[in-house]
């Protein structure tokens, strides 16, 4: 009560009204300003809430700059959605100067203003983690002669993970000394096409911030009080690159939970959480979201880790349904038996089919209940139907379908002609007479000069290349070279959409795809692909402040505001990962296959640990608002066989009374 009695008239009434009716802990956390602050959000405690009225009591109270507000996130959703949100509490102008984006976005950010002083242009092109690993592999044949045969996806995925946690090549420590010259040259010849990843965006802007005080002490102005979502997924260069940004003004705020630390395997490291050096500590526990008795089963799920901050998760919500749990004979029988629950679910609780989840540890398991959802009968307004609508989530995006990314390759040759993997993917995509024993001869110059390759294209075009070409190979090579000429000359005169529409009838791609697809179904789609891609682009052109084909290309990597117009919002069923789960919520969840192999995965406890496997399992327990079943299977094809399963060891830590043991093919409840 007194926290509520210390907030001040100067808030708008609305807003102060807004205020007085968050919980405590709530007002604390949007009221505490200064220092190093730790918020630890438990699922559905108001987190996002919290931290835009924290946003918004540093400008209106504290009379901070907006501009001087950095906050910091994971996805681009979650920073747009706090925009929005910032944005009812705040006048537009306002809510607009606080910078709110992703760590990549941000280190986007300060490489486009700053990267030349670490000897790259401004014009880099940005790869992706495949493009990274492609440069790699083509690295490994030549400098350590290696063949197709030769096994050392391990020995490249060290290289890898030593660039997710900020490793540069002379600090990278590896048994075999050619892998650690091997990281040497990918960092060279990366500089070469002046090109970027989005591990070296982070490494490169904290080196940037290492090496030169100034720059770095720009930013520490420009920004006084940091604010970190989703702290528990950072990694060691994120948690290093927070802590210069704050060092000046002493005034980060975190907010996480250790609780939902589920991706080691990407570099996350939960220790950042677990040892952030606070001065003041504030826990969010009263959820929003679920049921108590959802919440009380996570609960005593989530307290057998050892390695976490105490928290306990509460409801004023009626304790609602038990949990239903049901084991089948099959994986064939617990995937009907679940389309079954859902179709009564759906007519006893008047569900609409998107308020419904079926989640699973791993994409392989999906298969069945598809079947299931596709064969199913159902009773719609018009009749009876076959095949109830479904959505994966999380699967492929408009911008890693290969049409796309050979468009966009053009387009980065177009901007940074030194982007040799850009320009490998293009230099005879549509075929124009450049074979592979060309292209084999001219990478061979391109590596014994050191000329970049596009140098060496220049040279065969102007024909003072000392190397015999083919006829239809000069032909080829002139043909492109002049078409990215005058495509650049195009978007000077009449813009980036119209110099693209006018690449792809030069190139004639609609053709190419019709050639190359094998049905007309195939055909249509790769061609409405291209043709988004193409409205995309008109839309960012039209509408951005900053819309070169360089900031289009940089955004698109970065998945800025270029996913599909669809997913959450159509009336469809979601299935999904546990991983894919997280910041979601639904009505009604099926967690299914609940096996001791799949939850905890045999493969993940020997690579990162049971209690992030329990923690996995915690977050998928907590997506679930008013409804929750758990299914398991007896036995489950593993590799072609049946195999007798048993059920995961976290459903043994639920309590009994929380639960109603059912039959597969009834509702039947069990006697414990």
């Amino acid at each position: 009560m007194q926290l509520k009695s210390n907030l001040k008239s100067s808030y708008p009434p609305s807003l102060l009204k807004k205020l007085l009716s968050f919980n405590a802990n709530q007002i604390e956390a949007i009221t505490t300003s200064d220092g190093f602050i730790l918020i630890i959000a438990g699922p559905g405690s108001g987190k996002t809430m919290v931290i835009t009225h924290r946003i918004a009591h540093l400008i209106i109270e504290k009379k901070i700059p907006p501009e001087q507000i950095l906050g910091l996130t994971f996805t681009n959703k979650s920073a747009g959605d706090m925009q929005e949100r910032l944005a009812t509490l705040l006048n537009e102008d306002s809510a607009h100067r606080v910078m709110l984006s992703t760590f990549h976005s941000f280190c986007m950010y300060v490489l486009r203003r700053e990267i030349e002083s670490l000897g790259y242009t401004k014009e880099f092109s940005l790869y992706s983690e495949r493009d990274t690993l492609r440069l790699l592999k083509n690295l490994a044949k030549y400098y350590l002669q290696l063949d197709d045969t030769t096994p050392i996806e391990k020995d490249l995925a060290k290289i890898l993970q030593a660039k997710q946690l900020g490793t540069r090549a002379k600090e990278f420590s590896y048994h075999n000394v050619q892998i650690q010259e091997l990281f040497h040259h990918l960092e060279l010849s990366m500089c070469a096409y002046n090109a970027v990843d989005f591990d070296t965006l982070l490494s490169l802007t904290v080196e940037l911030f290492e090496r030169f005080p100034a720059i770095l002490n720009t930013y520490q102005e420009k920004f006084r009080y940091i604010m970190i979502d989703e702290y528990q997924d950072t990694n060691s260069i994120q948690d290093k690159l927070s802590h210069l940004l704050a060092k000046k003004y002493g005034n980060l705020c975190v907010v996480g939970d250790d609780d939902q630390s589920i991706y080691s395997w990407r570099g996350a490291n939960i220790q950042n959480i677990l040892q952030f050096p606070y001065c003041k500590l504030i826990t969010l526990e009263q959820n929003y979201r679920s049921t108590p008795t959802i919440l009380e089963a996570a609960n005593n799920i989530i307290a057998n880790n050892i390695h976490r901050y105490k928290k306990w998760l509460c409801s004023q919500k009626k304790m609602g349904d038990p949990i239903h749990i049901f084991h089948a004979a099959t994986e064939i029988e617990e995937s009907t038996t679940i389309i079954d629950r859902i179709l009564h679910l759906k007519e006893e609780k008047k569900l609409q089919w998107k308020e419904i989840a079926i989640l699973y540890r791993s994409n392989i398991l999906s298969k069945p209940f598809e079947l299931a959802l596709l064969g199913s009968l159902w009773k719609s307004e018009n009749g009876w139907k076959r095949g109830i609508p479904y959505e994966i989530i999380g699967g492929t995006e408009l911008y890693e379908r290969t049409e796309i990314k050979d468009l966009v390759a053009y387009l980065r040759v177009i901007i940074n002609p030194f982007d040799q993997e850009a320009l490998l993917r293009i230099i005879n995509y549509p075929r124009r007479g450049i074979s592979a024993k060309t292209l084999d001869l001219l990478t061979r110059v391109n590596r014994c000069q050191k000329q970049p390759l596009w140098t060496i294209l220049l040279q065969a075009k102007e024909g003072t290349l000392d190397c015999v070409l083919t006829s239809s190979a000069k032909k080829g090579i002139y043909q492109l070279l002049s078409l990215l000429e005058e495509t650049k000359k195009i978007i000077e005169v009449k813009g980036v959409h119209l110099a693209i529409r006018h690449l792809l009838t030069a190139i004639d791609l609609k053709k190419h795809i019709l050639e190359e697809s094998k049905t007309q179904k195939i055909q249509e789609y790769k061609w409405e692909n291209v043709e988004q891609f193409l409205l995309m682009l008109q839309d960012f052109e039209e509408n951005e402040e900053e819309n070169s084909l360089s900031h289009f290309l940089q955004s698109l990597a970065l998945e800025k505001n270029f996913k599909r117009k669809k997913g959450l919002q159509n009336n469809s069923i979601k299935l999904l990962t546990f991983h894919s789960s997280k910041g979601l919520e639904f009505p009604a969840c099926f967690l299914v296959a609940l096996e001791d192999h799949l939850v905890p995965h045999e493969k993940s406890l020997i690579e990162t640990s049971l209690e992030e496997e329990r923690r996995l399992f915690y977050v998928a327990l907590t997506r679930a608002k008013h409804y929750l079943t758990l299914s398991m299977s007896r036995t489950r094809n593993k590799r072609g066989k049946e195999v007798k399963t048993t059920p995961s060891r976290f459903l043994y830590e639920i309590p009994k009374e929380l639960l109603c043991l059912t039959k597969a093919k009834t509702l039947t409840p069990f006697q414990w």
